[in-house]
């Protein structure tokens, strides 16, 4: 359902911002999709969002804004292309004489004059050479942003589905400690010690504060996917669907040498120092003269009384280039091609730096949670559940106090933690690696396109 005093404080307060035709769109926009949409779509507010990483990573790449945005950028950058690859726009001038010219055959009356410049050549070439290499850029840009979007999505999902494992098992130990609590007033009313009932209500108060945390973080990390998803809505998104991975070693060679061939931000990089060398090719070529090419066609007046002469209005053809003399400018326009192309190699290289290391470290973590994951998983977990049973039969045979009770249902709440905690770091892990060598997530979901539209 919408949420009707938000609805009205949210379309009072944008109705306030809305200055123009144009502003007041943008808003209705915005009210329409984040409000009305997502109610439209049935019982369920968030549409077709099952709880799965795929349908959470659909609803990303469908309304992200900033994706909007991306795109919109990329086609702008493309239409830069015709752009560099036309002549100069050609000038036609009218020269009106305020006292007429005489001639033999006439006053000359006006001058008509059409030209076109022509760059030097190369330069029309250059330039069209450097918008394509602009414009491929801004395409590996939209779609490092699509990468990166499926990985902030995924790596918050794992974050959020283990939010609520971590709510789950901390009402299970709740539930047991209350469970307890007869058992201890029972002890208490034929003479056992109070505090042991004390200190049982302390621990779960302790544990009640510890899941009102819980479940306001859970809110949180819900409102902030939501926000990924472009939408104005902040209820609750279904419970995560997820498991325990299997166990897996990936190639580490294999994924480094993907991180140069497939990183989209790499790529967008490399291409940005093709359109540097570009522009450094320009800079050279700014030293050569560009050529005018008119005509002129002049319009004569009456014909002299007495005249014989023939009375036709003359034209010529011009030619006329710019001369590039100032060579301290010619110099530094290279000077300034020069250091951004370097500048461009130079960052390339920083980043490729960054993201090989990013992956060796993303091996490392992967191998140490895996690990973690098995002797939590196939060890210890199994020795804390007998020990919490030992335990509570023995306090109820007198024979085990209320403190080792409490302690060993802490333990296994501990480890139980850790072991989804060792689950969501393989999940991010595997994600990071995946996002760094553009491959599928968890090898279902293609965040980017495969071919440049």
């Amino acid at each position: 359902m919408i949420d009707l005093p938000c609805l009205s404080t949210t379309i009072t307060g944008m109705c306030h911002l809305a200055r123009s035709p144009s502003r007041l769109h943008l808003i209705s926009v915005l009210l329409f999709s984040g409000f009305f949409i997502p109610s439209l779509l049935g019982a369920q507010p968030y549409g077709n969002i099952d709880g799965t990483l795929l349908s959470y990573l659909r609803a990303a790449i469908q309304g992200n804004p900033h994706r909007v945005a991306l795109e919109a950028e990329y086609e702008a950058v493309k239409s830069t292309i015709p752009q560099a690859a036309s002549l100069p726009d050609p000038t036609f001038q009218v020269t009106q004489f305020v006292e007429s010219v005489q001639t033999r055959t006439g006053p000359q009356e006006r001058i008509f004059t059409v030209s076109q410049r022509i760059p030097w050549f190369g330069k029309l070439e250059t330039r069209e050479a450097k918008a394509t290499f602009e414009t491929k850029a801004a395409w590996f840009t939209w779609q490092n942003h699509l990468l990166m979007l499926a990985k902030q999505v995924s790596l918050e999902f794992f974050e959020y589905a283990y939010t609520y494992e971590s709510i789950r098992l901390t009402e299970d130990i709740r539930n047991l400690l209350q469970q307890l609590e007869p058992i201890v007033e029972q002890k208490v009313s034929v003479g056992g010690n109070l505090n042991s009932l004390l200190r049982l209500k302390v621990e779960i108060g302790k544990i009640e504060d510890k899941l009102l945390s819980l479940k306001q973080k859970r809110l949180q990390q819900s409102a902030e996917l939501v926000r990924l998803f472009g939408w104005v809505h902040h209820e609750l998104l279904p419970v995560p669907v997820w498991e325990a991975p299997a166990n897996f070693t990936p190639d580490g060679h294999f994924l480094a040498g993907g991180i140069a061939q497939n990183n989209p931000e790499l790529q967008s990089l490399l291409l940005h120092v093709d359109a540097r060398e570009s522009a450094e090719e320009l800079a050279r070529l700014s030293k050569y003269p560009d050529v005018s090419l008119g005509l002129n066609y002049v319009d004569l007046g009456d014909r002299i009384p007495g005249s014989s002469l023939d009375r036709e209005n003359p034209w010529g053809i011009t030619l006329s280039v710019n001369i590039p003399i100032w060579k301290e400018k010619i110099q530094a326009r290279q000077t300034e091609a020069k250091s951004k192309k370097i500048a461009a190699v130079h960052h390339y290289h920083e980043r490729f730096l960054a993201l090989s290391t990013e992956l060796a470290v993303s091996l490392l973590a992967h191998e140490d949670a895996q690990r973690r994951l098995k002797l939590y998983g196939e060890e210890l977990l199994d020795l804390a559940k007998q020990s919490v049973q030992n335990s509570r039969n023995s306090y109820e045979n007198d024979k085990a106090t209320i403190l080792e009770v409490i302690d060993s249902e802490r333990s296994l709440l501990e480890l139980q933690l850790l072991y989804w905690r060792a689950v969501t770091d393989v999940w991010k892990q595997r994600v990071t690696m995946q996002s760094l060598t553009n491959q599928p997530i968890l090898g279902k979901f293609k965040a980017t396109q495969e071919e440049q539209p």
